[in-house]
């Protein structure tokens, strides 16, 4: 059963879009953290995008395993979902230039053969929030 929040919300649709792992990664995290945080799930929703986000990275629409699991991010590194740190939005800024790039190709990112491996990272998370924002619509 789909975990939700106390205001009804489902899995993401970015998740339910992905493999079984990332929907049972983010759906176990979830249900942990709204047992242990009295809030109204938020921040239960950002404990399971963290974790979510340790062995899957954003690619599109949808979720997709990452080659090594760990942090994907300085904000993930340091260990914090209240953080202020800004997050790469589910980008694995810690891998490679090279599989960014193919990333990039993936997603037919323009101008992605100039870009520093930064300038990789948000031109993806750009790319990933426009294909999601496109699949939500046909939802």
């Amino acid at each position: 059963m789909p975990a939700r929040d106390p205001a009804g919300d489902a899995v993401p649709s970015t998740v339910e879009r992905s493999d079984d792992k990332a929907v049972r990664t983010w759906e176990k995290t979830y249900e942990s953290a709204l047992e242990t945080y009295d809030d109204d799930g938020a921040r239960a929703r950002r404990t399971a995008f963290a974790a979510l986000k340790h062995t899957h990275e954003k690619v599109g629409d949808h979720w997709e395993p990452k080659e090594r699991n760990g942090p994907s991010d300085e904000q993930a590194e340091r260990g914090g979902a209240d953080s202020d740190l800004p997050t790469a939005g589910g980008v694995d800024a810690n891998a490679s230039k090279e599989h960014l790039m193919d990333l990039a190709r993936r997603l037919d990112v323009p101008g992605r053969s100039s870009m520093t491996k930064d300038e990789l990272v948000e031109a993806l998370d750009k790319a990933s929030r426009r294909e999601t924002r496109k699949a939500r619509e046909k939802d």
